[in-house]
């Protein structure tokens, strides 16, 4: 008898436990609909699932069709809302720090540190905002110029000269040890280890389901984190051990301030930092480059028009073999048009996450704006998954907006913005006025929800001989 009313009470916990888990409660006010999956697990499998779709994710559409434009749902363990309303959504990214704060899931932190910069607020992130700032600011960028400039033509150089390039990979090897160079004066060819191997093996498993046994991709994750961590440890005490008479690179900066009396940064903090700056400098420019000569080779108008800008800022000069200025840098009308294009239709960041902190509707619960279904909301852009850098035209092209968050929004605006563009941009300035390509293999596109191409996207880069190039000036002055 005993038996039957243990294992009565047990069935009543399980079905009280699995009733609650699908009809949850918040502080205040009333949840949207959705649906919250299975217990645990959520709606999880059906979020990483890979699809080809440059449209709004489907585990989005789906939903935002059954219950509107934000729904409830469960993720890795986390209830959360759903927001693909541009009007909430830049409501959330304007009250950061007072209503919302940055807010990701537990596996995120685990991931990029639990005092990464993203998960930092306040005073702090402010403090970390201007530090990286000394690196990323206006004033550094303009210094950085004819280093992007040449990096960028030794690389094309080198790849012109084999029978194919693997783009993303290739692309992401020149970003990395720039940004490695300028963040911690790292070359690889004098290096025992190598440290963009590691961030490899980091990134093939970020976007995955987080199963930590040893041999999934999440697993080899957190190990690819540990081995860099441990890298850029090694690296910071041997700094210290022996220090620079002057500052060369972003880390003899940090150490100076680790220095400092009273000072606020850690260590544990610092290595955060140069890890989550390391990561985000080349992964996602290597993504969005990628993508970008990809519809260039798509759409020849587009080609046309970016070259004949390009080609334009080489004739206006009084020496054609001078590096680009600041000034030619900023007159790039079209070609900054052409990023932001190409940023709308990558949504190479599928979801922000914050958290509601105050007595509103939803507080307690995080929230993950969508930007993919802002940047596709056919009442927003006309016919938005066409290819169309023109519609940018008249329009401001270096800010967020409610129907524009490529770089995030309101005081988390991503720092690396104009960093990101800036080696885009003379990326493609050295491509196209001294570059043709013809595409090999790949190129083909999956979402788990984040970018991939797991083909890679293999072309041959020729160099253009002279009578290509006056071919061009002449068809760019009469056209």
């Amino acid at each position: 008898m005993w038996v039957i009313c243990i294992t009565a009470v047990i069935v009543m916990s399980i079905t009280r436990w699995i009733h609650k888990w699908r009809n949850p409660t918040c502080v205040n006010g009333k949840l949207p609909p959705g649906s919250m999956g299975l217990p645990l697990l959520g709606e999880s499998i059906q979020f990483f699932a890979p699809n080809t779709s440059s449209d709004i994710p489907p585990f989005v559409k789906t939903r935002t069709k059954r219950y509107g434009p934000i729904f409830k749902t469960s993720l890795v363990g986390r209830p959360v809302v759903v927001s693909t309303d541009p009007d909430l959504n830049y409501f959330i990214f304007q009250q950061e720090g007072n209503l919302f704060q940055s807010w990701y899931p537990q596996t995120f932190t685990e991931i990029f540190g639990k005092q990464n910069v993203g998960s930092l607020h306040g005073f702090m992130y402010k403090y970390l905002t201007n530090l990286v700032l000394k690196l990323f600011g206006s004033q550094a960028l303009k210094n950085m110029l004819p280093e992007v400039e040449k990096e960028a033509s030794i690389r094309l150089s080198q790849w012109s000269s084999q029978n194919s390039t693997e783009l993303k990979d290739a692309t992401a090897t020149m970003i990395f040890n720039l940004t490695a160079k300028k963040l911690i004066s790292y070359d690889e060819e004098n290096s025992s280890e190598n440290l963009r191997d590691n961030f490899v093996a980091f990134i093939r498993g970020l976007i995955s389901f987080p199963l930590n046994i040893p041999g999934t991709a999440y697993n080899n994750c957190l190990q690819g984190r540990k081995r860099a961590m441990t890298m850029l440890k090694n690296m910071l005490q041997e700094r210290r051990t022996n220090p620079r008479k002057d500052q060369s690179d972003f880390f003899d900066f940090v150490l100076e301030e680790l220095q400092e009396e009273g000072t606020i940064l850690t260590e544990p903090i610092a290595l955060d930092l140069m890890f989550v700056l390391l990561f985000a400098s080349f992964e996602t420019t290597s993504l969005a480059l990628t993508l970008a000569v990809k519809f260039l080779t798509d759409h020849p108008l587009v080609l046309n028009q970016l070259t004949e800008e390009h080609e334009a800022i080489i004739k206006n000069r009084q020496d054609s073999s001078s590096g680009l200025t600041w000034k030619e840098y900023k007159s790039m009308t079209f070609t900054f048009q052409f990023i932001n294009e190409t940023m709308r239709l990558a949504n190479i960041v599928p979801g922000i996450f914050r958290k509601a902190m105050k007595d509103i509707q939803f507080k307690d619960w995080a929230i993950m704006v969508c930007p993919p279904a802002v940047h596709l909301n056919p009442a927003k852009y006309e016919d938005p998954l066409s290819f169309n850098p023109w519609r940018w035209k008249g329009m401001k092209l270096n800010s967020a907006s409610k129907n524009f968050m490529a770089f995030g929004g309101g005081m988390r605006f991503c720092v690396g913005t104009n960093f990101t563009k800036l080696q885009m941009a003379v990326f493609l300035h050295c491509l196209v006025t001294k570059y043709r390509w013809i595409p090999i293999k790949g190129g083909n596109i999956v979402r788990t929800p984040g970018l991939q191409f797991p083909d890679g996207f293999h072309v041959q880069v020729k160099e253009k001989d002279k009578k290509e190039a006056t071919t061009q000036n002449l068809d760019g002055e009469n056209s």
